[in-house]
């Protein structure tokens, strides 16, 4: 591993960046007319007129520009971007009867949904203490400040721990079942994680850090499987492992169909959630200045099992799931879990300096750059067949935004810089 093949890569994902990805965003997003950001846009880059505006789709917008500022891009005009759309999240999306974000909004700012959703108010905490740590607006930490200490409030389950996650408009707990309100979730606990780090590095408030390790305890502890280390997707309040399956409400387009329970639904672990736990655990440690070496031994449990069971050594890219114990059950390749496990492998390298992370880096950048992104367009297909046929085509939608594409190619940035200042691994 020399530095010239690292800097090949490291130009190939900047230019990506500068070239395509922000351009095709930046163009387009503005809702001058209802404010904040528009998100749905077709193969070619076309709105589509859908007329909906999620929780998800606008913090994850927010955060997409926010973060793109604070790491030296845009000179300066993502900033104000930003500010556009804080003002929409503030102005049109916060109840203000009974706080937090309403969970769809039409286009106009009008209430579609108002539910009251932990996964969509994790991302609200993400991405508006990032906003504050790239611009100094001190708006956007005293809203992740205010959801913070609702979420405490109504959504921790002071018996068994951890968070509820799904509740009507007044905060009341939904009903079980596929309303979810007997549910906790792997995925919104690791949301947690990656919001909690960053109103922890914004506010450097003490609630924040202990409430940032007091989940990290949880996802390790309770989430995670104690032989394998992969993820569990559903518990009960109570913390047994869940049948997996879809919820009334739902922040993804679930691709599993019948009464919306997924096949092995208790022995199922997602390749691309498991490597985005390990990069934002690694970066939670970093923020909170706690030693490293102690989670080494967990980071190489899930990379390994990554690389040896979620790559796709004959036709390139991250495969969708399996069971814990290792193999696949979806072979098909959605856009995130490419990004993530971009971004984890890198990490991987750092840490360990072993070739093989490396291999299994270059084998999923390959993948997507020349089968996932949509050069027409600049943006990454959503959903693709094993071999790399675009499945859905859709390059924006209330799901599949700009948040895992561009922070997989900042985050890829940082680190293929700092692999350059570091010696050639040996095999």
């Amino acid at each position: 591993m020399q530095k010239e093949e690292i800097n090949r890569y490291l130009i190939e994902a900047k230019s990506h960046l500068v070239n395509e990805l922000l351009p095709f965003w930046t163009s387009r997003m503005i809702d001058q007319k209802g404010g904040g950001y528009i998100t749905h846009f077709d193969q070619y880059g076309k709105d589509t007129g859908e007329d909906e505006k999620s929780l998800i789709a606008q913090s994850r917008s927010l955060y997409t520009l926010s973060s793109a500022h604070r790491a030296g891009y845009g000179e300066g005009k993502l900033a104000s971007l930003a500010g556009h759309g804080v003002d929409f999240m503030l102005h049109k999306m916060w109840d203000r009867k009974h706080g937090g974000f309403y969970w769809m909004m039409d286009r106009a700012g009008n209430v579609k949904i108002d539910q009251k959703i932990l996964y969509g108010h994790s991302f609200a905490i993400y991405c508006l203490s990032e906003y504050t740590l790239a611009t100094g607006d001190p708006r956007g930490l005293e809203y992740a400040e205010k959801t913070f200490d609702l979420i405490q409030k109504h959504c921790t389950d002071t018996r068994f721990g951890g968070y509820f996650e799904m509740f009507d408009r007044d905060w009341t707990l939904a009903g079980p079942g596929s309303k979810g309100g007997d549910r906790k979730t792997l995925d919104v606990h690791m949301h947690l994680m990656e919001a909690f780090t960053t109103l922890y590095e914004c506010s450097g408030k003490e609630v924040h850090r202990r409430k940032l390790i007091e989940d990290i305890e949880i996802l390790i502890h309770r989430m995670i499987h104690p032989e394998y280390k992969t993820g569990i997707p559903q518990f009960t309040a109570d913390w047994r492992v869940a049948p997996q399956i879809k919820f009334d409400i739902v922040w993804g387009w679930d691709r599993y169909s019948g009464m919306g329970e997924k096949i092995n639904p208790t022995d199922n672990t997602c390749y691309g959630h498991n490597a985005e736990f390990a990069w934002l655990l690694n970066h939670a440690i970093d923020i909170l200045g706690m030693d490293h070496d102690h989670y080494l031994h967990l980071f190489a449990s899930i990379f390994d099992h990554t690389i040896d069971h979620g790559i796709d050594t004959e036709f390139g890219g991250v495969f969708v799931e399996g069971p814990h114990s290792g193999g696949v059950y979806d072979k098909e390749k959605e856009f995130w879990q490419q990004a993530e496990v971009m971004i984890g492998l890198l990490d991987a390298c750092l840490l360990f300096k072993n070739e093989k992370y490396w291999i299994a880096y270059k084998n999923v950048h390959h993948f997507v750059f020349r089968k996932v992104i949509n050069r027409d367009a600049g943006e990454w297909y959503p959903l693709l067949t094993r071999e790399g046929e675009p499945v859905w085509r859709h390059m924006g939608h209330s799901w599949k935004i700009n948040y895992h594409t561009v922070r997989a190619m900042v985050q890829s940035v940082i680190r293929l810089k700092k692999l350059q200042d570091k010696q050639s691994f040996k095999l």
